[in-house]
């Protein structure tokens, strides 16, 4: 279905007779406020309605470690910490990580929010070595949300088996998540 998500209508449409949305859909970086409130903040709007509305089991949300962005490298976070966006991009995350939690708390809805690292073929910065997500393992990362028996709200780091990552991952080894890849292989370059 090819369909503007921003058209609830057509989302809901989209949405009869599906067990699951991943929502991968956004402005991927930090823009101008109005792009970041169409583009992310009333297109997460409505895929969560149309979500509940046509009777979806669980929605795997593509949340981003920019939603805790100002906590000093040097400090371990968790999915339990306040939250500390580093940008507007950070924000409308966050704004859908507290959507996802209305929507599985007040309508039962199942919800994986997946604060993803650098997503990319390989690490291609220093500090890609703590935060790099390998193709493989945010495939494996996406099955496993889809796949996790009942798991309410759930928020998780995506990111791979970096030896310097910064994050806790606890939540993701719940789900199954074993990640594979480390982005050490590629410190040399």
């Amino acid at each position: 279905v090819t369909a503007d998500i921003n058209d609830r209508s057509a989302t809901e449409t989209a949405m009869a007779d599906i067990d699951a949305v991943v929502h991968l859909a956004a402005i991927a970086d930090e823009a101008a406020f109005d792009a970041i409130l169409t583009g992310n903040i009333t297109t997460t709007y409505s895929v969560f309605e149309a979500a509940r509305r046509a009777g979806v089991q669980r929605v795997v949300f593509a949340s981003s470690n920019h939603v805790t962005g100002f906590y000093p490298r040097s400090e371990t976070v968790g999915p339990d910490d306040p939250v500390r966006p580093d940008s507007f991009y950070g924000v409308s995350k966050a704004f859908g990580e507290a959507l996802g939690r209305l929507y599985a708390e007040k309508y039962g809805l199942d919800v994986v929010c997946l604060r993803i690292g650098t997503f990319a073929e390989r690490p291609t910065s220093p500090r890609h070595l703590s935060t790099w997500l390998s193709p493989r393992d945010c495939l494996q990362l996406v099955r496993c949300s889809l796949d996790a028996s009942a798991v309410g709200f759930t928020i998780v780091y995506g990111v791979s088996a970096n030896t310097r990552r910064w994050w806790k991952d606890d939540a993701a080894l719940s789900l199954g998540y074993r990640p594979h890849d480390d982005a050490e292989e590629f410190a040399g370059q």
